[in-house]
């Protein structure tokens, strides 16, 4: 009943043995699990998957292979009234869009403390209530230029300034797989090569004229491997608008691997503040405190954001600007301290060049990144790479 599912997980490139399939299988006639595609799921990946590494690729082919089938397996829930309304899309004018008023940061917060004391039902539409589908500064699915998003699976205007949900990310694949060898070839501008280490390569020039020196009696000469001693600090956005550019990100990380031998990395979501993490899965469990990550490299490493900087501009000026909790500190005073500590930096945007001019946040970004800002092409990689190796 499962071989096209094994057979979906091999060619998603996951290192799924027959032995582990079988096991799957024993599991479920000993009745482990109940007729459900969660309990499913969490079986068949404690089964099948033996590296954390594999969880992305795993979930992208379980998706793909059950997408909707949790609907035909759990006949006691019934479909969410929700699954509908979501249909329904608000659509407005410019003209009534620009009608309306944009509020302040306090006057927001104010606003929402006084909707969760008075509202005491559901509601959809309108422009007061916290609800769906309509023009009120709190909610999910309609329209408001600066908003609180509320229960809402992603943003659709991204313009709201607080996300009343805990997210969950997913780690960049760093194996994945190229399709073009041009990121590369942009990032090998970025080297610096020396002969570090045990003594593992042929020094054939030294060997031939050791051995002519020792009267033809072979004497073999070796040396270090030559490796880029280029030190880099990776930054990565993650999540929300970052979403539509993983493929690229991917790419991009990968190549990463592949050319700096001394490549250390962390995420953020939308913009630095006082802690980041190295895994989307334990992101609240396991953080890094941005104080000790300036503490830890030296200068010598250079700095590389990677991100679309669209967001709230609150995000980054304001303390408890951040969608996700009440940062103490303003985005922009992390994004100054880590410039300061880490001269070479640049930052890598995905999103179109054409646009970054109708995007706030973006003028403010550019502005702290002293223009060090560069588009995910070819050309923009190749430029930040002349800039990091002066």
């Amino acid at each position: 009943m499962l071989i096209d599912f094994f057979y979906t997980l091999r060619a998603a490139k996951l290192p799924v043995s027959v032995k582990e399939y079988l096991t799957l299988l024993e599991a479920l006639r000993a009745q482990v699990i109940g007729p459900s595609v969660d309990d499913f799921y969490y079986l068949a990946r404690t089964a099948l998957v033996k590296d954390e590494a594999h969880y992305d690729r795993f979930d992208r082919a379980f998706g793909a292979y059950f997408k909707g089938v949790e609907m035909l397996v759990d006949f006691s829930k019934e479909v969410p009234l929700e699954w509908l309304r979501k249909t329904l899309e608000l659509e407005l004018s410019p003209e009534e869009k620009a009608a309306i008023e944009k509020m302040g940061w306090d006057e927001l917060m104010e606003a929402l403390k006084k909707r969760f004391e008075e509202q005491k039902e559901r509601h959809a539409g309108g422009s007061k209530w916290i609800g769906t589908g309509g023009t009120s500064p709190f909610g999910a699915y309609g329209y408001n230029p600066q908003g609180i998003r509320i229960g809402q699976d992603k943003g659709r205007n991204r313009s709201a300034v607080k996300v009343w949900d805990q997210r969950a990310y997913k780690d960049y694949d760093d194996t994945k797989e190229l399709g073009t060898r041009n990121i590369k070839v942009a990032l090998r501008r970025l080297r610096r090569f020396a002969r570090e280490g045990a003594e593992e390569e042929l020094d054939l020039d030294d060997t031939i004229h050791s051995t002519a020196a020792n009267a033809g009696m072979l004497d073999i000469k070796m040396v270090p491997e030559r490796h880029n001693k280029v030190k880099v600090l990776l930054l990565m956005d993650v999540g929300g608008t970052m979403d539509e550019h993983i493929h690229r990100v991917e790419e991009l990380f990968s190549a990463a691997k592949t050319e700096f031998k001394h490549l250390e990395f962390y995420y953020f979501h939308n913009c630095v503040y006082d802690f980041m993490w190295k895994n989307n899965r334990r992101r609240f469990a396991e953080k890094f405190p941005t104080w000790d990550i300036i503490r830890k490299y030296n200068k010598d490493y250079k700095l590389v954001f990677v991100g679309d900087a669209t967001m709230s501009p609150y995000e980054i000026l304001q303390a408890g600007g951040s969608v996700e909790y009440n940062n103490e500190e303003p985005g922009a005073e992390w994004l100054q301290r880590l410039t300061h500590a880490f001269p070479k930096f640049a930052w890598i945007n995905p999103e179109p060049q054409g646009v970054w001019q109708y995007r706030q946040s973006i003028a403010i970004v550019q502005q702290l990144m002293n223009q060090r800002m560069f588009p995910l092409t070819l050309a923009g990689l190749e430029q930040a790479m002349r800039l990091l190796s002066k």
